[in-house]
């Protein structure tokens, strides 16, 4: 880790939080999709967890281990100038403790963002208790002080992905989380499952704070989402999966038909090695 590189680099992708134009984040899963968007123009780079996750053979739901995210996500940092924004999903523990270890593993693997989300495995709970979720997020705090890095921390809360509790009441249930979110230090708010226009809106006016949206099919185009306010678009697994969906495409082709349209606007072989020199 080169203090001053990974200081300068997090100062950079804090001032892409203030506008002018709303911050564009693909999500990465390994190193050669970071790099095709780096190349396309982007300043920064997210990665995504699950497709990090579905690359080394398992589910999503923190049930790959806290080292094997973190090994793909410091050769992605190490691959590509711009920022690295890391998702770690909630921290790989159910310890405050944990959530600290992550972020310095974080910062160690040479990312200078991190997303902690709120959800959990169990049904009767979908989500962390709010106090123990705002000391893991002022440990991360804490843990990222003592590195010298500024890391920029993205908290999600998972109550409209999860549709936890009843329609009528998700909307204060994910607004009194993301502003208790916001009073304990964080950078970003992050609320994933919101589509609705004129609701998200109403959660930009109310958090008056940087936030972060998940898009994808049947969400807000950007131009519009930038003008509801919106700070920050990130797509998740969403590329990953559309990759997948292409591979199924190319598989049935061939089996099929045994022609090969789906392998056309390929990138030539060439620009991909030139790519990883």
């Amino acid at each position: 880790m080169n203090l001053e590189i990974e200081k300068t680099k997090a100062a950079a992708f804090r001032a892409m939080h203030a506008g002018p134009r709303i911050l564009l984040l693909p999500n990465a899963w390994d190193v050669i999709s970071a790099r095709v968007f780096e190349e396309a123009g982007f300043g920064a780079i997210a990665t995504t967890s699950a497709g990090i996750a579905f690359t080394v053979g398992y589910p999503d739901g923190q049930r790959i281990s806290r080292t094997e995210m973190l090994q793909v996500i410091a050769r992605i940092a190490g691959a590509v100038k711009v920022p690295v924004t890391a998702d770690v999903e909630a921290g790989y523990g159910n310890r405050p403790e944990d959530a600290a270890q992550t972020a310095r593993e974080v910062i160690a693997a040479g990312a200078v963002g991190m997303n902690l989300e709120d959800g959990t495995s169990d049904r009767e709970r979908p989500l962390v208790d709010l106090s123990l979720q705002l000391e893991k997020i002022r440990a991360v705090r804490d843990a990222a002080a003592g590195t010298g890095v500024p890391v920029v921390l993205n908290a999600r809360t998972d109550a409209y992905l999860l549709q936890v509790g009843t329609p009528e009441a998700r909307y204060d249930l994910a607004l009194r989380r993301l502003s208790a979110f916001r009073d304990a230090g964080v950078d970003c708010l992050f609320l994933p499952g919101l589509r609705d226009a004129e609701t998200i809106r109403r959660a930009v006016a109310d958090l008056e704070f940087p936030l972060n949206i998940l898009a994808g099919p049947g969400s807000p185009p950007v131009p519009e989402l930038e003008k509801l306010g919106v700070a920050r678009v990130s797509l998740g697994s969403a590329p990953i999966r559309a990759t997948l969906g292409l591979v199924r495409r190319m598989a049935d082709e061939l089996k099929n038909t045994g022609t090969y349209r789906t392998l056309e606007g390929a990138p030539p072989h060439a620009d991909v090695n030139r790519m990883l020199q």
